[in-house]
């Protein structure tokens, strides 16, 4: 019997793969279980549907990760932290930093976790942090750490 799976089973395969199982192991556990639908006319073109659904969504989200990428790009943001004698610095610039300065200064959104810093920042300058919007989208934007007046 080939069923369409709601969710991924070991050994058998990942949530919408369509698979074919004896006819007892359908009844008594895919099915019974929930885990799994029969493989019918309906049921299938559901999962075409379905797919293709996915497909649009993925492609608006990756579109949208491209359009705040340049936007990202385009701007830079300005970080002012303490410093005593001789430029030293007291403290460090933080992904949390970053993310509300982006907010504040460039009006735009970006979760903090998506910030790319291996370590803070602890030097005055031009800094370029990376930032992931998404799996295959990575911008850089220019952080400059001043001075606090």
């Amino acid at each position: 019997m080939k069923v369409i799976l709601k969710e991924d089973v070991k050994a058998l395969g990942k949530k919408g793969d369509v698979v074919e199982v004896s006819d007892g192991y359908a009844r008594n556990f895919i099915l019974k279980t929930g885990k799994g639908v029969e493989a019918n006319g309906k049921n299938l073109n559901d999962l075409k549907l379905k797919k293709a659904n996915d497909d649009k969504v993925a492609q608006e989200h990756y579109e949208a990760a491209v359009e705040l990428g340049k936007k990202i790009e385009a701007g830079k943001i300005q970080v002012s932290i303490k410093t005593g004698e001789g430029g030293k610095v007291f403290g460090s610039v933080s992904s949390k930093e970053i993310a509300a300065e982006v907010k504040s200064q460039l009006g735009l959104e970006v979760d903090k976790k998506k910030v790319q810093l291996k370590d803070p920042i602890k030097s005055l300058g031009t800094h370029n942090v990376p930032i992931k919007l998404h799996p295959k989208v990575t911008t850089e934007l220019k952080v400059v750490v001043t001075e606090e007046a």
